[in-house]
């Protein structure tokens, strides 16, 4: 669905069950920005729940890393606030109990190196207006805040 994520050579993923530890099992770097999309697994479908993003560009050109060294892409994911003012590493085992999910698969992509510096916002909101264009609607976890 997203062929502009192709580019970026630098990516993984991960499986997230309401019984991890988000900080452990998050594999994101903590010194690159980027963005990331969130896939709920459940009753054998797969779907998209969450398009986010780390970092974005500053006055200079160069892409801004979310504390730079102890943060990063991998930061945002496991201490970004969602569902109210609670850090994921909290509301999202809350969620996935709530929904009755049995895993999310996390994908991170990092928007930056020597060839390219992507913003992560402008990126964001492309897979965003993509996801629009097709479903009619903003991913579920996008609407909630």
């Amino acid at each position: 669905m997203f062929d502009e994520l192709n580019k970026y050579q630098e990516w993984d993923h991960f499986f997230f069950k309401a019984s991890d530890n988000l900080n452990k099992i998050c594999n994101a770097p903590t010194d690159k920005s980027g963005v990331y999309l969130v896939y709920a697994l459940k009753d054998g479908k797969i779907e998209l729940v969450y398009i986010g993003r780390s970092g974005k560009v500053g006055s200079d050109g160069k892409i801004i890393v979310r504390s730079a060294g102890i943060g990063g892409i991998k930061d945002r994911i496991v201490s970004g606030h969602q569902f109210g003012k609670v850090a994921r590493r909290i509301s999202w085992p809350n969620q996935i109990k709530f929904e009755k999910i049995e895993a999310l698969d996390i994908y991170w992509y990092i928007t930056h190196n020597e060839k390219y510096q992507d913003c992560p916002r402008i990126l964001e909101n492309k897979l965003i207006q993509k996801y629009v264009d097709i479903y009619g609607e903003l991913p579920r976890w996008n609407k909630k805040g």
